[in-house]
């Protein structure tokens, strides 16, 4: 079950840190704002829930569950902060509805993915390698990560944070971790490529 649910977390961060990319929001809801805010509002669940399942398979120690407690927290706020500020800006911007949703609530979100990734981490060290299926999943989720970073505005803590699971992956090359060196060593030069455009 370990395998399945840490898959299943690595697709839901993958496709649904990408729900900006809906055309026009799937459309108008109800008071001005869009369908895609009110399906932004299942996000922390729908990747929170397998994380914590993966840690629970992998019977996480209580120190990586601290992180994970810590991670979900801030995910969960930050997110909480850039649908609103997102929600707001959509149909009143200003500047203060900018930084709320892109500064303030990504760099918080965004803190909160990493705890979260350290704690998977802790649990992928020393497990088998992976399959193929794994290395492709590991892609997505470090390409999530360099699209967020500059969409988000989180571009320098985006990338040392690619640099850093691209040297853990490297470390830990022969075992389940190793997949951190597959998906981040491309977000390096993604975000780099994206920040300068």
């Amino acid at each position: 079950m370990y395998s399945r649910w840490l898959a299943l977390t690595a697709v839901s961060y993958a496709v649904l840190h990408h729900l900006g990319l809906l055309p026009d929001g799937l459309g108008t809801g109800p008071d001005e704002t869009r369908w895609a805010d009110w399906l932004d509002l299942l996000v922390p669940w729908l990747v929170l829930l397998p994380a914590a399942l993966t840690l629970r398979a992998a019977r996480a120690e209580e120190r990586t569950w601290w992180l994970f407690g810590a991670g979900v927290l801030a995910y969960a706020s930050g997110h909480g902060i850039h649908l609103a500020g997102n929600s707001v800006g959509n149909s009143h911007p200003s500047d203060t509805a900018h930084l709320w949703d892109e500064v303030v609530g990504h760099a918080i979100w965004y803190a909160g993915v990493v705890l979260v990734l350290v704690a998977l981490t802790r649990t992928m060290i020393g497990r088998d390698r992976p399959g193929l299926v794994s290395y492709v999943l590991a892609v997505a989720v470090g390409l999530t990560w360099a699209t967020n970073a500059v969409g988000g505005n989180t571009e320098v803590f985006s990338l040392v944070v690619a640099l850093l699971a691209t040297a853990v992956g490297w470390r830990h090359r022969g075992d389940l971790a190793g997949v951190l060196l597959v998906g981040f060593a491309p977000a390096v030069p993604t975000v780099l490529l994206l920040w300068a455009r």
